[in-house]
């Protein structure tokens, strides 16, 4: 048997997500198409678009079988650590048999020889890699350097895009974890990463965000970008946006401040951030105006955005630890699935080296220890933006003990 997994954000769903899975459903042959997805924040360090559960009805209308959440602390960390707790919720599901991702590169190979280097990072590799910034290359350009001198040759711009640069990072993930998993690569169609084209049939989720981020989008543009079978779905929530998270944050860091508990104690907020983000502190700005007053050459937008959702959510360097001590996805949360295609829960049940969670109330005696920590992690991410949502529209809304999985 065959199954698929995919690792993805579908913040929001559009059609080269349709796609991804088309392919992957070809290329592989699989019996069934798994989906890891972020839960309600995402690795950008923002809140995602719409709910998690609205994304996931997306994904199991447009190909997907089954959808389970990668735990928090890891959807909205680095690349590495992305990937890293997605692989491990595909690993430890025992049935998986095939990681697909979308890359400007269609050839695997490339992405296993480099994660290989990466993932062993010796030590004539960590000395290029010194000497390259010892020299005032950036880091990107100092490790292309370390790369080409063990061997990796015609890197060209390979590790400057986004889907190529995860993608190397899975690789990397599956190596370390000693994953049997198989990679496969679908060369990417469409616009770039960064594009903010919505002409064509596959624009970037980067493009569509922006446009249902104006007063008044183009629905007509919009509805365009994505599969027939979910266009409907695109107004059944109001989407929340970075500049929604702003007085929560002015708020938590005020009251951080006055408890004395330094920035520094949150994931990847270093000391230098830290005091940068304090210089700044009375200064009531909005999400966008606060990454601005830290971004510099050292932190760029994305990682500056991450701090500041650490911080919000209360993600401590110390958590993370546990969680990658704990195998970094110590259970399965089931987001939904397709009861014609529920034959892939059997075979999980057979073989899992985890707990599947499928009901909210039931986590408190299937899990313990950091499995349980991380599980209410995920919960109060969740019950934040519930929150936010609630603020925005005055209208109520299910939280997670009352809101059922999708079933379609």
């Amino acid at each position: 048997m065959k199954i698929t997994g995919i690792v993805a954000e579908y913040n929001p769903f559009h059609n080269g997500h349709a796609y991804q899975i088309k392919k992957a459903r070809e290329v592989t042959g699989c019996d069934y198409c798994i989906a890891v997805i972020s839960g309600d924040f995402v690795q950008r360090g923002e809140v995602a678009v719409f709910s998690k559960y609205l994304r996931t009805k997306m994904a199991l209308l447009c190909g997907a079988d089954l959808v389970l959440e990668i735990p928090s602390i890891f959807a909205v960390s680095s690349a590495e650590d992305f990937a890293a707790g997605a692989v491990a919720l595909l690993d430890q599901l025992g049935v998986v048999t095939h990681l697909c991702f979308g890359s400007e590169m269609g050839e695997s190979e490339r992405f296993m020889e480099t994660a290989a280097i990466l993932a062993d990072e010796p030590d004539s590799f960590s000395t290029k890699l010194k000497e390259g910034l010892s020299e005032g290359l950036s880091w990107p350009q100092a490790r292309v350097r370390a790369l080409e001198a063990e061997g990796i040759s015609d890197l060209g711009n390979f590790l400057e895009t986004p889907n190529n640069l995860l993608g190397v990072e899975y690789c990397k993930a599956l190596i370390r974890q000693k994953s049997p998993i198989q990679p496969i690569t679908i060369l990417r169609k469409g616009n770039g990463y960064h594009s903010q084209d919505l002409t064509g049939e596959l624009a970037s989720a980067s493009a569509i965000r922006r446009e249902i981020f104006k007063e008044e989008p183009d629905f007509s543009i919009l509805l365009s970008q994505v599969p027939d079978e979910i266009r409907s779905l695109f107004k059944a929530e109001v989407s929340l946006q970075p500049e929604d998270l702003s007085d929560l944050l002015n708020y938590r860091l005020l009251t951080l401040k006055r408890d004395g508990i330094p920035f520094s104690v949150f994931a990847d907020v270093s000391n230098d951030l830290s005091d940068r983000l304090e210089s700044k502190l009375y200064e009531q700005a909005d999400w966008e105006e606060r990454i601005r007053q830290l971004k510099s050459r050292q932190y760029t937008y994305t990682r500056i955005s991450r701090c500041l959702l650490h911080i919000l959510l209360g993600i401590t360097d110390e958590m993370v630890l546990a969680g990658k001590e704990a195998g970094f996805s110590p259970y399965a949360r089931i987001l939904g699935f397709r009861k014609s295609k529920a034959g892939v829960l059997s075979e999980i049940k057979k073989h899992t080296r985890i707990p599947l969670v499928t009901k909210t109330a039931d986590a408190s005696r299937m899990l313990s220890g950091t499995a349980k920590m991380l599980f209410e992690q995920d919960l109060y991410a969740s019950h934040v933006r519930q929150s936010l949502l609630l603020g925005k529209t005055g209208q109520p809304v299910r939280n997670e003990f009352t809101q059922p999985i999708c079933i379609i």
